[in-house]
């Protein structure tokens, strides 16, 4: 089975959608790659459901993608002695690392010392998600004295978001350490890597996965914007988390940073996804609003690889909706001619590469002769990617022999993977394409079908034939 859309729908399970029944479902309604937020859940859910997501593999007889979440420093203050306190615009209050104390109206702790150690005068603080604004005007290693510059009711345990400041501590913490050795052993095929401020965080990252899953950075911090490209380059793919990037920065600029990223990374070939709250109202109700709608569709005419559901699949009422919701909007806008004109006026120049070459070569025979598909013969992924990015007007059928690379191409815009076996020469895969392409239903007798692969065969990386075949 195929889907006739081109971008991909991430969806997060949870305790709605945790059952086979209910994965299944979300399959079937649209859903190409399963994200397990490790913020929440045991191991042992997380096992279980990762069975199931391979269980329905199987049944279905195509590759599904899984994303392991990792949960990443979570910067929160301590408790307060009698509950909730309200803090009233120009008041002054403490931070300090004293833990043993609770907090009063006056103060609370802050056991993050990598805070304090980056604190200027003048820097911000804000918790509970942006409500409470605070202004430094005093710090010192364990301390901060500060002005209420936008206050209200204050509970114990709420989250603290310092935007402008580069933290001194890692992105991953002992339990992300724990979290990605069990994952890593179960076999998931792709790794979100959370509170992403430089590219260093990412080669931390891949120190420890050596290989055995792909990287998605998390784009929510503003240090990281200010250094995108470096970040891109150095990640497998890349994730819009606009919710903490939305309390960091002004909501107003969020839209203007989405759309640098997704032209950042259309333009590196690496894949994006865009999430958080784009069904929000669907947790709670059948139909989303109209401006949930046009959010998606906007991020579908930007090209982006995947839109993401979160709670609304996760712990929603409508989790299946949800999803057929997502990919009815996303046929609607891939239908409309625009669409079509947009990704031919946003193409990015190539690079002088062998690979890129290929692929542009490969878009403009597939425009001049109305091929039906495209074929990538693939052992990394990397034939498969270079053709994405190039927005093809037909799908790519991602042939590949390892299973983990057509898991993680069920990520990759317009691509349809389909796991297949090595092959020895140029005329066997020829004639194998033009089977794969009949047999999955993307491409009839007669019609043109444009292949390419990397030669050496199994060579990663090694773009550098392409070839016209008709279907038989």
């Amino acid at each position: 089975m195929h889907r006739n859309r081109k971008a991909k729908i991430v969806a997060t399970i949870g305790p709605a959608s945790n059952t086979k029944e209910t994965i299944e479902a979300l399959f079937h309604a649209g859903v190409d790659v399963f994200r397990m937020n490790f913020s929440h859940g045991t191991h042992e859910d997380h096992k279980r459901r990762l069975d199931i997501i391979r269980a329905v593999e199987t049944e279905v007889g195509r590759p599904i993608g899984v994303l392991l979440d990792l949960q990443g420093p979570k910067l929160r203050i301590g408790t307060f002695t009698d509950g909730p306190v309200m803090l009233e615009n120009g008041a002054r209050f403490r931070l300090d690392l004293d833990n043993k104390k609770p907090g009063d109206q006056r103060r609370v702790s802050l056991p993050h010392p990598e805070i304090f150690a980056a604190l200027t005068e003048g820097a911000r603080l804000l918790l509970d998600d942006g409500k409470i604004d605070l202004q430094v005007e005093r710090c010192g290693p364990d301390f901060a004295d500060t002005r209420v510059i936008n206050g209200g009711m204050l509970s114990e345990r709420k989250g603290v978001n310092v935007p402008g400041v580069v933290l001194p501590m890692s992105a991953m913490t002992e339990k992300d350490r724990r979290d990605l050795d069990y994952g890593l052993a179960l076999g998931i095929d792709w790794v979100a890597l959370s509170f992403v401020q430089r590219p260093e965080d990412i080669e931390e990252a891949k120190e420890v996965i050596q290989g055995r899953a792909s990287i998605m950075a998390k784009l929510e911090k503003p240090a990281a914007i200010n250094q995108l490209e470096q970040i891109v380059h150095a990640s497998d793919a890349i994730m819009v988390a606009r919710g903490d990037l939305g309390v960091e920065m002004p909501a107003e600029q969020v839209p203007a940073i989405q759309k640098r990223i997704v032209r950042m990374c259309r333009q590196l070939g690496k894949p994006v996804i865009v999430a958080t709250q784009m069904l929000e109202s669907m947790i709670n109700a059948p139909v989303p609003t109209r401006a949930e709608a046009s959010d998606v569709a906007t991020a579908i005419y930007d090209g982006v690889d995947a839109v993401m559901l979160s709670a609304e699949s996760a712990s929603g009422k409508f989790p299946v909706e949800a999803v057929r919701m997502m990919s009815s909007i996303i046929d609607q806008t891939e239908a409309d001619p625009f669409f079509i004109e947009t990704m031919k006026a946003s193409h990015s120049p190539a690079r002088a590469e062998i690979a890129d070459a290929i692929g542009l070569a490969m878009r403009n025979v597939v425009d001049l002769l109305d091929a039906a598909a495209t074929v990538a013969y693939t052992s990394s992924g990397y034939s498969a990617l270079r053709m994405a990015r190039e927005r093809p007007k037909a799908r790519i059928i991602g042939m590949t022999p390892k299973l983990s690379t057509a898991r993680k191409l069920a990520l990759v815009w317009g691509v349809h993977p389909v796991l297949t076996h090595d092959v020895a020469a140029v005329s066997e895969m020829t004639i194998f394409a033009c089977q794969t392409a009949a047999r999955e239903g993307l491409a009839k007798r007669g019609q043109t079908v444009v292949i390419a692969a990397g030669m050496p065969f199994g060579t990663p990386g090694t773009t550098n034939l392409l070839r016209i075949a008709q279907v038989e």
